[in-house]
C-alpha cells in the first residue's frame, strides 16, 4: 500500500506544470542572430532610401512650378497669300496658289515669266559660233526656269504641310504643359518621341530650303560667269581685229590715252 501511494505521488509530481526553467546560453547562436538582425535592418534602410529617391525622381516639374509659363502665347502662323478675284490677274493668282500649295508642273511660274521669242529658223540661219552662244544662253534660261519651278513647288508644299504641322505642335505643347502628376514615365517618353519626330520633319524642311538656295546660287553663279566670259570674248575679238595686239597700241588704248576734257 505504501508503495502504491509513492507511485501515485510521483506521477502527480511529474504531470504538474513546473515553474522553474533552465536557461541555456549559446554564444555562436546569439552572435548569428545579432548579425542577421543587423543585416535585415541595413537592407530595410537601403530599400527605404531607394524608395524615397525613386519618389523624388518621379516628381514632375509641375509639382514645383506651373508649366504654362513655357508656352508661346503668340506663335507665328502660316498665312496664305490673299486671293485675287480680278480676271485680269489670273496668272498672278496661279503663282500665289503655287506658293501656298505647290505646283509641280510650274504653270503658275511659267504663266508670269517672260518667254523667249526665238524662231528656230532664225537660229538655224546663224553661224555655228553664234548658234553655240545662243544655245548656251538658252540653257541658262532653262536652268533658271527649272530651279524656280522646283523652288516654288517645294515652298508651296512646305507651307501647306506647315499648317498641319503647326496643329501637331499645338497638340504636343498642350501635352507637354499638362500638369498632371499621374502620368507615367512612358507617357513622358512618348512626348519626347513626338518632339523628336517633329524636329526631324523640320530639319528635312530646312534642308530642302537650303538645297533650293544652293540651286539659286548656282544659277546666279553661272549667269555671272557667262557675263564675264562674254565680255572677255568681246575684248579678245577687239584685240584680234586691231592692227596690233598690244593693249597700249590698240584703238581703244589710243582713244583713252588721247582723250581730253572739252
Amino acid at each position: 500500500m505504501r508503495r502504491t501511494l509513492l507511485i501515485v505521488i510521483g506521477i502527480l509530481a511529474l504531470s504538474s506544470t513546473g515553474d522553474a526553467q533552465i536557461i541555456v546560453h549559446d554564444t555562436s547562436v546569439t552572435a548569428r542572430n545579432v548579425l542577421t538582425a543587423a543585416l535585415n535592418q541595413y537592407l530595410l534602410e537601403v530599400q527605404s532610401a531607394q524608395h524615397s529617391q525613386l519618389r523624388r525622381m518621379a516628381q514632375r516639374l509641375s509639382f514645383f512650378t506651373p508649366l504654362n509659363k513655357y508656352t508661346a502665347g503668340d506663335a507665328p502662323r502660316w498665312r496664305r497669300h490673299p486671293g485675287v478675284d480680278d480676271e485680269g490677274e489670273m496668272m498672278s493668282a496661279l503663282l500665289q496658289s503655287a506658293l501656298d500649295f505647290g505646283d509641280a508642273d510650274g504653270a503658275g511660274y511659267l504663266g508670269v515669266a517672260q518667254p523667249v521669242g526665238l524662231d528656230a529658223g532664225v537660229l538655224s540661219g546663224l553661224p555655228a559660233s553664234a548658234q553655240t552662244v545662243v544655245e548656251r544662253q538658252l540653257a541658262t534660261i532653262d536652268l533658271a526656269d527649272a530651279v524656280s519651278v522646283s523652288t516654288i513647288n517645294d515652298e508651296g508644299r512646305l507651307r501647306f504641310a506647315g499648317r498641319a504641322e503647326l496643329s501637331a505642335i499645338d497638340a504636343l505643347e498642350g501635352d507637354v504643359v499638362d500638369g498632371s502628376l499621374e502620368q507615367s514615365a512612358t507617357a513622358v517618353l512618348d512626348k519626347i518621341s513626338g518632339a523628336e519626330l517633329l524636329g526631324a520633319r523640320q530639319k528635312q524642311a530646312r534642308t530642302s530650303l537650303l538645297v533650293a538656295l544652293v540651286e539659286q546660287l548656282a544659277v546666279d553663279t553661272k549667269r555671272e560667269r557667262d557675263t564675264y566670259a562674254a565680255a572677255l570674248n568681246m575684248q579678245l575679238a577687239q584685240w584680234a581685229n586691231s592692227a596690233s595686239r598690244d593693249v597700249a597700241s590698240s584703238p581703244t588704248g589710243d582713244a583713252l590715252r588721247t582723250w581730253r576734257q572739252p
